[in-house]
């Protein structure tokens, strides 16, 4: 199928840093893309906002409330079945609160130069990828 002809996913991610190391989440041993690494976040329902949806995510998935400040990228990934289109925001975590599995299988804090040491999905790693560059 031609990627224009593919449906059409949006989700949003969250990048959120704390000493030098950015946050990610490793998907369930059950979910689509299962066990591979990425920016906490998922997919915005019909009619809510990519905040809302990030809000809603966080606090589903790691147990926390977030701040969503600036879209910092964009990225769009084109997978066998459907064309995923992920915006990424700066957020942050008030407060103590400290992430937690609750809908995920595990939660890690990583410095950027260890990213390779994680698998990532399409998507996420072309996301990682620009992170990486814009670092540099």
């Amino acid at each position: 199928m031609a990627p224009d002809a593919l449906p059409k996913i949006r989700v949003v991610s969250a990048e959120i840093t704390r000493d030098g190391r950015y946050l990610i989440t490793q998907r369930k041993a059950k979910a689509v893309l299962p066990l591979l690494w990425e920016f906490p976040g998922g997919r915005v329902r019909d009619g809510e906002t990519d905040a809302a949806a990030l809000q809603r995510c966080l606090s589903d998935r790691i147990g926390v409330a977030v701040v969503v400040h600036d879209l910092t990228m964009e990225t769009v990934h084109a997978y066998e079945s459907y064309a995923l289109t992920m915006a990424v925001y700066r957020c942050s975590i008030p407060g103590t609160q400290d992430p937690k599995p609750a809908n995920v299988e595990a939660v890690a804090w990583v410095r950027p130069e260890d990213f390779g040491d994680y698998p990532f999905p399409g998507a996420d790693q072309a996301t990682v990828d620009k992170l990486v560059k814009s670092l540099d």
